[in-house]
């Protein structure tokens, strides 16, 4: 397989790495809050946005590049 074939499948797992942690940090930014530091929650799930904004574009892009030519 060439170099360029794995470009696409690397980014894929990084993209999936990227979003199990996001999910992890929420589950504790939730925790954090039920323990009474909603600020700190809120200024962790505002540093998350960044995740979400940027998801879409990230799934197209991949579907793009693993699209076979």
């Amino acid at each position: 397989m060439p170099n360029s074939d794995l470009l696409p499948s690397l980014l894929f797992k990084i993209n999936e790495n990227q979003l199990a942690l996001e999910a992890a940090i929420m589950e504790l930014s939730n925790w954090i809050e039920q323990r009474g530091s909603a600020d700190v929650a809120d200024n962790v799930r505002g540093c998350m946005e960044a995740i979400d904004r940027n998801e879409e574009f990230i799934k197209m892009t991949l579907a793009v590049l693993m699209t076979p030519d």
